[in-house]
């Protein structure tokens, strides 16, 4: 996939309407309070850009799963809300995506405002990628901006269907994330190392493949590492183990050593009887796990074989977290780790999801070099796959 695209730069936007995808699939709670804004705060500089060269904005976004039927609890108000106090100015919230409302408002909308659709996946035809759906999308602007990394791995209207009918580039936030991760996967410092946790092999196989194709060291922690310590004949007692991929896991020891690779696997780990946040915690060897106790995080010695690994990388691309570490009590090795990346000096890139908010809850955040804001659509970039969101939009001449 060609990572040089055009951005909102390269375009001229003053007295035009622009539609801008962002990702505001964000958390709230039972009273309508946002939890967590840290998507809201990565589209600013893009829209602030917008507003500022004198364009009329039109904001489409989507917020959970309604499954394509409008259901008030996915309303995007709270959002609306909030990115008019961060941007000091109104932000006039459609009553329905592509509806008497929005037509009336996208119609009115002058340079400077800013009006805000409602949750795209109110419509069963957002992620069907609708052609017709797509079109009136289009209607209603003369420019499109992708600004919505999280969901470019999908080919929805919102996401890729209307860069069919627009002049399409990318916004801030989508520059940062293919330029930092292109660069690390197209020509990386070395040694390029590489973490990878989480609970399954199944949902990373594609990924630790292209990882061995790329680095010179892959680090497999968390429950995960249980598959493959099981199929190097370990015994891992009551840890999470995926037995139908015990196979998968064999294959990628082999690829790893016959690319020359470094695979490194925990030397021992912490157990408990109970999955609990205060249980009883026991290390023990890594191949050795008692019946009746399962994994919770990585041992001591694991942390500084790790560590060892990252002292002097070039290149950190992190993904998944090593441990229970919602449990501060199972945080240690991921604390550790992250600890190990910050000081390192190497180029870091911090996967979305749990490893986004691994690093965030362990204060961690402000020492690395790129935190990406799309979980599944940052795995599949390293994977190697096209992102529709990205392929879509228009090539730089540069």
């Amino acid at each position: 996939m060609n990572f040089n695209k055009k951005t909102v730069r390269d375009i001229d936007v003053r007295g035009k309407k622009v539609l801008i995808r962002c990702d505001f699939n964000t958390p709230i709670d039972e009273n309508g309070h946002l939890t967590d804004e840290r998507r809201i705060q990565g589209a600013l500089p893009t829209l602030r850009y917008l507003i500022t060269s004198g364009a009329a904005v039109i904001v489409v976004s989507h917020l959970g799963r309604p499954k394509g039927q409008y259901n008030p609890k996915y309303t995007l108000k709270p959002v609306a809300n909030r990115l008019s106090e961060l941007l000091k100015m109104p932000v006039t919230l459609a009553n329905d995506v592509i509806g008497e409302d929005a037509d009336r408002l996208c119609a009115a909308i002058q340079p400077g405002e800013i009006v805000m659709l409602e949750n795209v996946r109110f419509h069963k035809e957002e992620e069907k990628n609708d052609p017709a759906f797509s079109q009136k999308l289009a209607s209603y602007a003369d420019v499109y901006v992708n600004d919505a990394f999280g969901t470019s791995h999908r080919a929805h209207s919102s996401t890729a269907g209307v860069a069919a009918y627009l002049p399409a580039v990318c916004g801030f936030l989508i520059e940062k994330e293919i330029s930092v991760i292109g660069k690390a996967l197209t020509n990386p410092a070395r040694p390029f190392v590489a973490i990878t946790g989480g609970a399954k092999v199944s949902d990373k196989i594609g990924v630790i493949n292209a990882l061995i194709d790329q680095c010179d060291t892959v680090i497999i922690g968390g429950a995960m590492s249980y598959t493959f310590l099981r199929a190097l004949s370990g015994e891992v007692g009551n840890s999470p183990c995926e037995l139908d991929k015990l196979d998968v896991a064999a294959d990628i020891l082999m690829r790893a050593l016959e690319g020359n690779v470094r695979l490194v696997l925990p030397d021992d780990v912490v157990v408990t009887k109970e999955f609990s946040p205060d249980a009883d915690a026991y290390v023990v060897d890594a191949r050795h796990m008692p019946d009746g106790m399962g994994g919770m995080d990585m041992g001591p010695r694991t942390i500084e074989k790790f560590k060892r690994y990252l002292k002097d990388a070039g290149t950190v691309v992190w993904n998944g977290p090593l441990g229970v570490f919602e449990f501060d009590k199972f945080a240690g090795s991921t604390r550790e780790i992250a600890r190990a990346v910050a000081e390192s000096g190497a180029v870091s890139i911090i996967g979305g999801g749990d490893s986004a908010a691994a690093i965030e809850q362990l204060g961690f955040s402000d020492r690395a070099t790129h935190i990406s804001t799309g979980g599944g659509a940052s795995l599949e970039l390293i994977e190697g796959k096209e992102l529709p969101g990205i392929a879509c939009l228009m090539d730089s001449d540069e």
